[in-house]
C-alpha cells in the first residue's frame, strides 16, 4: 500500500519559515518524481514544485520561485519543501503527490497524494 505522509506544517508569521517533509512508503521512491502543491479555501490546487527522481532537476510555480526549495532523499524516502519569506498568501493546506511517469505542474498527472498538512501565515 503506497502512502505519503507531510510533516512540518504549523502556523508562522509573515517573513518566516518552515519546512515540510513528505515520507513515502509502499513503492520504489527513486522511480518517482514528487511534487509539492497546494490549495487554499475556495481555490483550485495550485503546483508549488516538483523534483526529479535523482533530484538533479527542478521546476517551481511563479508565486514561489526565489523563495522556496525543493530536495530529496532517496535513501530515506524523503522530500523536502523549504519555504522562506513565507506571505499570508502562501496559506494553504499543502500536498505532496508521487509521480511515475510525469514530470508536471498538473495535478491530474500524479497518482498517489497525501492527506495535507496546513500552513498558515499571518501578517
Amino acid at each position: 500500500q503506497v502512502q505519503l505522509v507531510e510533516s512540518g506544517g504549523g502556523e508562522v508569521q509573515e517573513g518566516g519559515s518552515l519546512r515540510l517533509s513528505c515520507t513515502a512508503s509502499g513503492l520504489t521512491f527513486s522511480s518517482y518524481r514528487v511534487g509539492w502543491f497546494r490549495q487554499a479555501p475556495g481555490k483550485e490546487r495550485e503546483f508549488v514544485a516538483a523534483i526529479s527522481r535523482l533530484g538533479t532537476g527542478a521546476l517551481y510555480g511563479d508565486s514561489v520561485k526565489g523563495r522556496f526549495t525543493i530536495s530529496r532523499d532517496n535513501a530515506k524516502n524523503t522530500v523536502d519543501l523549504q519555504m522562506n519569506m513565507l506571505k499570508p498568501e502562501d496559506t494553504a493546506i499543502y500536498y505532496c503527490a508521487a509521480s511515475q511517469s510525469s514530470w508536471s505542474r498538473d495535478p491530474d498527472e500524479y497518482e498517489y497524494w497525501g492527506q495535507g498538512t496546513q500552513v498558515t501565515v499571518s501578517s
